[in-house]
């Protein structure tokens, strides 16, 4: 039997990167997944739910900062598949700049994509679980940013920090009510990603910064997504029955210093 077999998953973020690796890994491990992202990213998002295979996958617009957004995308979710067993939050996003340069709407914007959107995902995502009487699994995607300081990332840093802690009290909060739902986080060190790859573009010396950030990380090599794709399916399967208010640590040994 697959790893995940009969679960219904939701993925913000899911048009590419992380989101879409997570997507492709859960759907092989025979899970069936509402692959979400922003309006503007729909025919990606849509090529993500294609290729899980057929009645595998999903499309549902979803702008993370909007709780009517939310609503729907449980609604949606709920009456095509008739569950929610798991959620990941990974949509993310990261301005590079530190405490002097950023801009209050900057700041605002980051935390209201990484912080609030987990919010509002937990909030409704307990919901939609509770509904469909489903023992499911949180899965919030923070950062090691969120467990050391970075300078120039100090909004992101920020939010990730506070998805950290978030990511506790609704553990607790779901496990003192008896829900049979868990939540963790999964912290990566920088990953080839999309992001990340803007972030060295918008470098004066892109080869500079790539060298720096791979400097970061002890064992000298970024992540790749399915890093990360990897550490969701565990979280999202009964071999993590006993995890919750957890953090899964993927910085090849930076936090170790």
């Amino acid at each position: 039997m697959k790893r995940v077999e009969g679960k219904v998953a939701l993925i913000t973020g899911a048009a590419g990167g992380l989101g879409s690796a997570a997507a492709r890994m859960l759907a092989r491990e025979g899970a069936r997944v509402v692959v979400t992202d922003r309006p503007q990213q729909e025919e990606a998002g849509v090529e993500v739910a294609r290729s899980l295979g057929e009645g595998m996958g999903l499309f549902v617009p979803l702008d993370v900062t909007r709780e009517e957004d939310w609503v729907r995308a449980m609604e949606v979710t709920l009456a095509k598949f008739g569950r929610l067993d798991v959620l990941v939050n990974n949509a993310g996003l990261g301005v590079p700049k530190d405490v002097e340069n950023i801009t209050l709407a900057e700041w605002r914007l980051v935390h209201a994509v990484n912080l609030d959107g987990t919010f509002l995902g937990c909030k409704h995502g307990i919901q939609a679980m509770r509904k469909s009487g489903a023992r499911g699994s949180i899965i919030n995607i923070s950062s090691v940013a969120g467990l050391i300081g970075v300078p120039t990332l100090v909004a992101y840093g920020s939010a990730k920090a506070a998805v950290h802690m978030f990511t506790k009290s609704v553990a607790l909060h779901c496990a003192h009510h008896g829900y049979g739902i868990r939540c963790n986080s999964i912290h990566p060190t920088f990953i080839e990603t999309n992001m990340v790859k803007a972030l060295i573009a918008s470098s004066s010396s892109p080869e500079r910064a790539r060298e720096g950030l791979r400097r970061t990380i002890p064992q000298g090599a970024m992540g790749e997504p399915d890093d990360v794709a990897n550490a969701v399916v565990y979280l999202a399967s009964d071999e993590s029955k006993l995890m919750t208010g957890a953090e899964m640590i993927l910085d090849g040994g930076s936090t170790a210093q």
